[in-house]
């Protein structure tokens, strides 16, 4: 569908500004998953790395307008006021405690989570994704051409996913490009690299992992146009980033916690769902291990994914008694409670999870999410923007402190982060609405 400023317009004239919600919705269908990764870039990609020639239409949402740097006139107060800003729902993927430290996790070794449970990962989270081929084909690529290497290709996966945001894009790069995982693409809509076909992409991002991780040549012909500059001139790198931590600053820029991103997408992917199945194998655990937390992490998702969330909060708080430092337990408390609209409590659980965790993004912004519904801006200001909702949440706060410069600033710079996130791009149009 293309949107245009005339289509907008044509319908905002028999509309006030009380039904612009109504209006726009059809606008606002969610289009990328809440973890769309911050245009994070292969920091060893240069000028001359292989360019696509992809216009910036094609790699955003066709026919998407252009707005203006500053605000292109005064707010009507009474109309910023009336209309209700589109938001990205809370994250609510509760997850497992990590076996191990995420800075011992290597990128070599075996997958953990199977075929199936990437597919229903994928599927869960981006029900139409922009591939040029099935999402069971795409992880099987993944498998086989990880497997091949010695790859861990779950976690590999689980780094295309944080890239593409569950291949939703809406970066530089195009859908059209085969390009999983960032490669060439340095920002300022450089769109990078570009692959045939979707398993030479996924060829080219998994050689790409073995020049950080391994001194061995790949098996398969290189098609990864950076893997020989690696080898080569970055002989302090090369083969010596071996886990996915190791990634942090080097991969992406500046991606301070860029490798526990995506290993926290690898620990929700493992979940159990709410199935009799799990239940059952959610029981047997506590019943051979009554004294790990885990086993009660493990029930208490499978009764949070039941709907059953009196059952999953105390599983959760039990696991928490049990390992007061798990993040896990904490967060899985924290998002129950916020999905039984316990704020309050949410709030507690969040600020113990914090202090655990202080860069915790999800908790953030769902943090975020209760300040900003009990009105305390200041609050929700707290979040550091990592990605184009939490951006567009930033944003949202400032309109309600009256301080609109800002706010349109930040819609803008949530447009750069991710330009096919249509809650952004709807705030953009209503903003815009409401200027006289």
């Amino acid at each position: 569908m293309k949107i245009s400023r005339v289509m907008l317009a044509t319908a905002l004239c028999g509309a006030s500004f009380y039904s612009l919600p109504s209006v726009l919705m059809p606008l606002t269908v969610q289009a990328a998953a809440a973890t769309t990764s911050t245009a994070s870039t292969a920091a060893l990609a240069s000028a001359n790395s292989v360019k696509a020639a992809v216009p910036a239409s094609v790699r955003t949402i066709p026919g998407r307008p252009s707005f203006p740097e500053k605000m292109a006139g005064k707010a009507n107060r009474r109309a910023m006021d009336s209309v209700k800003w589109r938001l990205a729902p809370a994250y609510e993927e509760p997850m497992l405690e990590a076996e191990a430290a995420a800075d011992t996790i290597t990128i070599m070794g075996a997958a953990e989570a199977s075929e199936e449970q990437m597919v229903h990962y994928i599927e869960k989270r981006n029900p139409q994704p922009k591939l040029n081929c099935s999402v069971e084909e795409i992880v099987r690529y993944y498998y086989e051409e990880a497997g091949r290497e010695g790859i861990r290709p779950d976690i590999a996966l689980c780094q295309a996913l944080k890239e593409t945001g569950f291949f939703a894009y809406g970066g530089d790069v195009s859908p059209k490009q085969n390009n999983f995982c960032g490669l060439g693409a340095t920002g300022n809509r450089e769109p990078g690299a570009s692959f045939a076909t979707p398993q030479l992409g996924v060829r080219a991002h998994i050689q790409h992992l073995m020049a950080y991780a391994t001194q061995e040549r790949p098996h398969s012909a290189i098609v990864d146009p950076r893997y020989n500059h690696v080898v080569h001139n970055r002989p302090d790198i090369h083969g010596h980033i071996t886990r996915w931590t190791g990634l942090n600053g080097v991969w992406a820029v500046p991606g301070t916690r860029y490798g526990q991103e995506i290993l926290y997408l690898w620990q929700q992917a493992q979940a159990p769902d709410g199935s009799d199945a799990s239940l059952a194998a959610a029981e047997k655990k506590v019943r051979q291990m009554p004294d790990e937390a885990n086993s009660y992490l493990y029930r208490g998702i499978v009764y949070f994914n039941r709907a059953d969330y009196k059952q999953a909060e105390s599983d959760f708080r039990q696991a928490a008694g049990l390992k007061s430092d798990s993040m896990a337990a904490h967060y899985n408390l924290a998002i129950t409670q916020q999905r039984e609209g316990r704020h309050k409590d949410a709030l507690k659980t969040y600020d113990a999870l914090l202090k655990l965790s202080p860069e915790f993004m999800q908790a953030w912004y769902n943090r975020a999410l209760i300040a900003l519904d009990q009105k305390k801006e200041s609050e929700a200001l707290r979040l550091t923007p990592q990605t184009a909702d939490a951006k567009n949440a930033q944003a949202v706060a400032y309109i309600r402190q009256k301080k609109y410069e800002k706010a349109w600033q930040a819609l803008g710079e949530a447009a750069d982060i991710n330009s096919a996130n249509m809650n952004v791009l709807a705030n953009q149009f209503i903003f815009e609405a409401c200027l006289k």
